[in-house]
Formats: C-alpha cells, sequence, structure tokens
C-alpha cells in the first residue's frame, strides 16, 4: 500500500507528466521523420512544392518533346521569389488558401537542394514538425475538456502513432497545420459549451481567440469550414436543448449569446474574404473534378466503406498494401479480428463515460462534433454530388475529436481489473491496443499502408528495364495535376543519375476536345527520329496514325500505381 501511494504521488507530478508527454512527442516526431523521402512525392506535394517557391506550372512548355530538365524547372528555387509570387501564382492556378505555403517558402529556403531542386526532406519536414505538435495539442485540449491527466495522456499516446496522423505527417501538404487549428477551435468551442451550460457570458478573450482561429484555420484550408459547419450544429444543439421553451426567445438576445454571434460574424467575414479568389480561380472545377464523378451501380454505396476505411486507420492499419498476398491477407484477418475484440471494449468506455456527470456533457459535445461532421460528408456525397469520403485526408474536420473519444474512452478502460473472455486487466488491454498503433504506424512509414498514389520509382525502373532505345513519354495534360504525374517520374530519372539517356516528355495540352491532344501527339512523333519507343501514359485521347505505325509491346506489363500505360516500339 506504501508502494501504491508513493507511485500515485509521482505520477500525480507536473514532472512525471511533462517527461511522459516529452516520450510521446519524440516517438510521435521520430516515427514522423523516419523514411521521410522514401516514398517518391505526387501530384498533389509537386503542387505544394512549386507553389511555395514562388514558382509556376505554366511555365513548362506544351505540345512538345522536352527535357526532364525543362519539365523539372519549376521545382527549382529562385533566389528572386518572394512571397508575392507565392500568392500570384497560388491565387491563379490551383484552389487552396496561401497561409502554409506561405510558411513552406521561408521554411525550404533553410536547407539545401538536392541535384538542383528543392529539397524533399525539407518540405516534407515541416508537416512532420506540425503532425509531432499536435501531439502536446491534443494533450492540452484532453485537460482542458476532462480535467484528467490519464485521459490527456492517453489521447497524446494514440496520436502519436496513429496511422491517419502519420500518413498526414509525411507529405509535404497542409493538413497537419490545418489539425492544430482544428484543435485549437475544438478548445475555443469546449470552453464556449462550459459557458453555455451555466449561461455566463464568454470572456473577450475567447471571442476575439475563436475567431482569429477560425480566420487562421480557413486561410490554411478551405474545408476547415467544414469544422466550424460541424461546431455550429452543436452549438444549436446546446441552445435547443439548454433552456425551456419560454426562455429560448429571451435567451437568443442575452450578452452569451451576443458574443457568440460575434463569432459568427467574425468568422463568416475571415471566410468571406476568400470567396472572390475561390470564384475567380479557373482550375478550380478542373482540379475538384475527381470527387464529382458521376455515381452509378456500385457507386452508390462505396462511400460507406470509404468512410468506414478512413474511421479504422485513424487507430490502426496493418500492411493491407504489401507486394505479397499472405501479408495482406493475413493481415486483413488480424484487423478484423483486432476490430471485433477492441470495437466492444471503446463502446463501453464511451457509455460510461457518458453515464458520469461531471463527463456526460462534454463527451456529448465531442460527440456531435464528430457525428455532425460525418453527416455533412455524407450530406455532401449524396446530395450535393461531391464525395468527400474518396479522400481520406478530408478527415482532418473532425480528427482530433476521434482521438480525444478514444482516449476518454480507453481512460476507462484502464482502471477495469478484468477485459472480456480472455481476463486480462485494462492496463494490459489499453497497452495492446497502442501497440497495435504503433505497429500501424510503422505500417505506414514503410509504404505498405496508406501508400502514395504514384509509384513513379517502380514505373522509372521498368522503363529502363524494358525499353534499350531513347524513350519518349506522352500524356495528355488539362492542369498541373498532369504535369505533376510527369514530374514524378523526369525526377526519378534525374536522382538516380542514370547514364542512360534520359527520357523525352510531351505534355499534350487537352481542353475540351481530346483530339487536340492527338494531333500534338501526331506532330511530335513526326519530328522525332527513329527508332525510339513511345509510351503513352495516362493519355485519354483517340490513337495518333503516326502510333499505328509502331509495334505495340505484346507482352503483359505490370500494373503501376498512378500510371496506366501503353508501350509501342517505334523501329
Amino acid at each position: 500500500m506504501h508502494l501504491y501511494k508513493n507511485w500515485r504521488s509521482i505520477v500525480s507530478t507536473p514532472w512525471f507528466n511533462s517527461q511522459l508527454l516529452l516520450i510521446w512527442f519524440i516517438i510521435g516526431i521520430s516515427l514522423r521523420l523516419a523514411n521521410l523521402t522514401a516514398k517518391p512525392p505526387w501530384t498533389d506535394e509537386f503542387s505544394t512544392l512549386v507553389f511555395s517557391l514562388g514558382n509556376s506550372f505554366l511555365a513548362v512548355p506544351l505540345d512538345q518533346a522536352i527535357a526532364p530538365d525543362i519539365l523539372l524547372q519549376p521545382l527549382q528555387p529562385q533566389l528572386a521569389a518572394n512571397i508575392q509570387d507565392v500568392w500570384t501564382h497560388l491565387s491563379q492556378e490551383t484552389n487552396h488558401p496561401p497561409l502554409y505555403f506561405f510558411l513552406a517558402h521561408w521554411w525550404m529556403q533553410l536547407f539545401p537542394t538536392q541535384n538542383g531542386l528543392v529539397s524533399l526532406w525539407g518540405a516534407r519536414s515541416l508537416a512532420a514538425i506540425f503532425g509531432a505538435a499536435s501531439i502536446p495539442a491534443i494533450y492540452a485540449l484532453g485537460w482542458l475538456t476532462f480535467r484528467s491527466r490519464l485521459v490527456s495522456h492517453l489521447a497524446a499516446a494514440m496520436m502519436t502513432v496513429s496511422p491517419f496522423g502519420i500518413f498526414l505527417a509525411q507529405e509535404a501538404r497542409h493538413y497537419t497545420l490545418v489539425i492544430l487549428w482544428v484543435i485549437a477551435s475544438f478548445a475555443c468551442l469546449v470552453i464556449a459549451a462550459h459557458h453555455i451550460q451555466n449561461r455566463t457570458q464568454l470572456p473577450i478573450y475567447l471571442v476575439l481567440s475563436w475567431v482569429g482561429i477560425n480566420a487562421l484555420g480557413i486561410a490554411t484550408h478551405y474545408f476547415f469550414a467544414l469544422t466550424l459547419c460541424a461546431e455550429a450544429l452543436v452549438i444549436i444543439f446546446l441552445a435547443w436543448h439548454q433552456s425551456p421553451n419560454q426562455a429560448k426567445l429571451y435567451l437568443l438576445f442575452s450578452p452569451l449569446w451576443q458574443r457568440i454571434y460575434v463569432v459568427a460574424a467574425g468568422t463568416f467575414v475571415a471566410g468571406m474574404i476568400w470567396l472572390p479568389v475561390f470564384l475567380q480561380n479557373n482550375y478550380g472545377n478542373k482540379l475538384t473534378a475527381w470527387i464529382q464523378a458521376p455515381r452509378a451501380g456500385i457507386a452508390w454505396i462505396s462511400p460507406i466503406f470509404q468512410a468506414f476505411a478512413a474511421w479504422i486507420t485513424m487507430l490502426y492499419l496493418l500492411p493491407l498494401e504489401a507486394p505479397q498476398l499472405a501479408i495482406m491477407i493475413v493481415s486483413g484477418v488480424v484487423m478484423l479480428i483486432f476490430l471485433i475484440w477492441a470495437l466492444p471494449i471503446l463502446i463501453r468506455g464511451f457509455k460510461v463515460q457518458l453515464q458520469q456527470p461531471e463527463n456526460r456533457f462534454i463527451t456529448q459535445v465531442l460527440a456531435g462534433l464528430v457525428v455532425g461532421a460525418i453527416a455533412l460528408f455524407f450530406i455532401f456525397t449524396y446530395f450535393l454530388g461531391i464525395d468527400l469520403t474518396r479522400g481520406a485526408r478530408y478527415n482532418f474536420v473532425y480528427f482530433p475529436a476521434v482521438i480525444l473519444l478514444l482516449g476518454a474512452s480507453l481512460a476507462v478502460c484502464w482502471h477495469d481489473r478484468s477485459i472480456g473472455k480472455w481476463k486480462i486487466t485494462g492496463k494490459k488491454a489499453v497497452i495492446l491496443i497502442w501497440l497495435m498503433g504503433f505497429f500501424s504506424a510503422v505500417t505506414v512509414v514503410c509504404n505498405l499502408g496508406y501508400q502514395k498514389y504514384y509509384r513513379p520509382d517502380i514505373f522509372v525502373k521498368l522503363i529502363q528495364q524494358t525499353s534499350q532505345v531513347p524513350v519518349i513519354i506522352a500524356t495528355t495534360q488539362i492542369t498541373h495535376v498532369h504535369i505533376g504525374e510527369m514530374m514524378g517520374v523526369a525526377r526519378e530519372f534525374k536522382m538516380q543519375n542514370s547514364p542512360s539517356p534520359s527520357p523525352l516528355f510531351l505534355l499534350a495540352h487537352q481542353d475540351q476536345d481530346p483530339n487536340t491532344s492527338t494531333t500534338s501527339l501526331e506532330n511530335t512523333l513526326k519530328e522525332l527520329p527513329r527508332p525510339f519507343d513511345l509510351w503513352l501514359v495516362n493519355f485519354h485521347a483517340p490513337i495518333a496514325e503516326e502510333v499505328e505505325k509502331c509495334e505495340p509491346e505484346t507482352q503483359n506489363m505490370p500494373a503501376i500505381n498512378g500510371y496506366v500505360y501503353e508501350l509501342y516500339h517505334c523501329k
């Protein structure tokens, strides 16, 4: 008993809690920085690299054969580029707000170039650091919400190893920064919810902080507005249930609600600032066409499975994308068994938190955020024709609330003496769940789960093994996404410093008429000396007559992520 009391006193000290949080942070940042450049960049990351440098995709020549160095020029840092250049090209060529790109512009200047190109490690490390910062941030939100060191530590521990969090942190994108704004905005909501419950006025500092945080969130990613909509739904729910019917009208004009209206108005103004930029962008619809595809047949139910897969990966993910089929099958079976075992534990912990008077209210608030956000996702998907479930990364909108609820549920489990038929203690069950998360994090780090959408490294090896003559790679180009697809291939050739001749690239521009790409390919092939191998990659246009004079490859070729190709030998 004496040892137990001593242990309790040690655990409750600020020194112990700060050291334990430091351990979570060290593990978290180590996982996020591990193998950071082992995976090739994909199209969205090329957007970050190019625009953050203050460069433009419009400088890449179209409808002509170009060398890799010309294609890769937008990845070369320019000493004269500044923030104004970042904003100019970003606002004209893409559909994202600028805050993260400004920060990346300054950050990437700290790192030397790699073969004359911007440092991929430097670009990705910024997102990794923001991702690691979410660990102490979720700890702080846990303490603010539940006033429990145990809940805070368990939430931080799960954020440390969440495969979804690792996935976002290892990409040169803005999602980890916007997650920090989501956590901060949730913290403001938690404080405001208590004021609504107690019918006390919001402090001025909270009003100003909340508006400022929301403004920064919108300036980082427009989908942060979905977080704000989920918060609005929770506030409306609280307003409806926290007062009797006869008092509702009076309370809606009380000083408490007046300040909430100020927050809403300030946030609305902060969002409207970006509306003219968003509307005048000529590339917006083209860049989001992939989530607006028409739905038919099984596609009507696919969003449900896509959403469920994203929810699971917030907790764990084994090597489902390993090259060996046996590993994939075993991983799937283990994940299913683990889900069957862990889900009742997590549900029970959630129910217990709802039953505890001191935690019921705030647990309902967090659950409302998650349910409200998910409802918005499905409204956009099924009623507005915008399938948000296709992009797992968009779940950043409510990801911190899921992690915090997970920590609260595990805190209940921690005190259980026996769990289920296996009769293991709650502490052992929590440790098993965390270890599963750790192995899942390693899965993502090793590119065996949440694989990159494009694998130019594999594609380049195939070209080198197959083609013994000069190579031209042709694709249809509509937006800078398609330029990024080819940049990935060109970058792989450049990084390998192969003695063999580098290929030529043709970006056959296509607007409304696919035949324009066909004509571009036809004219280019007529100018090239033979022999050469023609690789049509993601080429969505009729085949040119000049191509039909070449011999198609007859052997079966492997499928490669992101690259649908055909090979023709032009002798």
